[in-house]
């Protein structure tokens, strides 16, 4: 082709010598413009020709690397393409599933699969079934769920599963199988904010004392995890731990058990997510004291405010971002045939305090 193409060019070159022959221009300096004008042309589909052989050479190193298996794991663009994923959360109002939905989005846009999050406006087991039932409906091919009871939604999940729906678990699972989790190790991470309170108690000449603690409810796995770690670390010690209040992870509802506890003369609070947290933070700011060490769960605006103004001492900021993306990828993975084993994924937990 390119031969041919340079016969072409030649022919033209040689019709314009003839042609220059019958005009005012020298002879020689014509035919010296002709022949640099090939040059250039011949350079030019040498050029071209390199920059083909070089993109094959460079889609064939990539198709052989997909056989040999090395770069079999990567979700690529377009693996997604026409394939319906629906991420179900706990609830609507906390900033960890806004940050846990913009992970997902990242991940559907490069895939080019269809993705939407719903979710309860509250933490209701009722509704999230609901929504478990209407995104099969709707036609999912993998629901991305946070649980908010493992029990309780099991059997709507095992009706998705049957019917051929790929199940994958971000932050909360339930107890029925799924192709892959991605989450916090939440009991290691509640030890840790453990640790911290421990250390800050220690620090101010505290050595023992009534610690409250809010959680959610009883039943959500990832949350009931970081009550157990946080507890471990405080054994052996003479601090008392009180009975565990619920407050569904309203800010309001968990502001107004914190104060009860500041009221008992609590020489520490721990919230247990980001709802429990912010209400703890209010609730020590509100009071006025200074000697209440309160420590958290979760990454928001709140939070990191009530940090900064030194009501709160920190934090275990997880990645739902992290746990969205990856959520995504395995589920375009799972519906494209691809076995995971089940395989459980700790996406990691960063303490932040007002110095960060």
């Amino acid at each position: 082709m390119r031969k041919k193409a340079i016969s072409m060019i030649l022919a033209a070159a040689l019709g314009s010598a003839l042609l220059a022959g019958c005009s005012s221009a020298p002879k020689e300096t014509t035919a010296a413009a002709t022949t640099a004008e090939t040059t250039a042309e011949e350079k030019k589909e040498e050029s071209k020709a390199e920059e083909t052989k070089a993109e094959e050479k460079k889609e064939e190193a990539a198709g052989n690397d997909m056989l040999s298996g090395e770069t079999g794991d990567i979700a690529k663009a377009g693996d997604g393409k026409g394939q319906k994923v629906v991420l179900i959360t706990i609830d609507s109002m906390d900033q960890h599933w806004v940050n846990m939905d913009k992970g997902c989005k990242k991940a559907a846009e490069e895939l080019g699969c269809d993705y939407k999050w719903i979710a309860p406006d509250v933490k209701d087991d009722a509704k999230q079934i609901e929504c478990v039932n209407n995104a099969v409906s709707a036609g999912a091919q993998a629901i991305i769920v946070a649980a908010n009871g493992p029990d309780a939604i099991s059997s709507a999940l095992r009706e998705a599963s049957d019917a051929g729906v790929k199940l994958i678990y971000v932050d909360s699972p339930a107890n029925v199988s799924a192709e892959a989790t991605f989450s916090t190790d939440n009991n290691a991470a509640g030890k840790t904010a453990g640790e911290e309170m421990k250390k800050a108690l220690a620090d101010a000449g505290v050595t023992s004392g009534s610690i409250g603690i809010i959680n959610v409810n009883a039943a959500t796995d990832s949350c009931v995890m970081r009550e157990e770690g946080f507890r471990s670390a405080f054994e052996g010690t003479d601090f008392e731990l009180l009975e565990t209040q619920y407050g569904e992870g309203d800010a309001a509802k968990s502001q107004s058990i914190a104060e009860n506890y500041i009221t008992q003369g609590v020489v520490g609070i721990f919230g247990c997510n980001e709802g429990s947290t912010t209400g703890a933070g209010n609730a020590i700011k509100a009071s006025g004291k200074d000697n209440v060490i309160g420590v958290g769960f979760d990454k928001s605006d709140a939070i990191l405010g009530l940090i900064d103004d030194g009501y709160l001492l920190c934090t275990m900021a997880q990645n739902p971002d992290v746990m969205g993306y990856e959520g995504v990828k395995a589920a375009v993975k799972a519906i494209n045939g691809e076995s995971l084993g089940g395989a459980v994924t700790d996406t990691g937990v960063s303490v932040l305090t007002k110095q960060q």
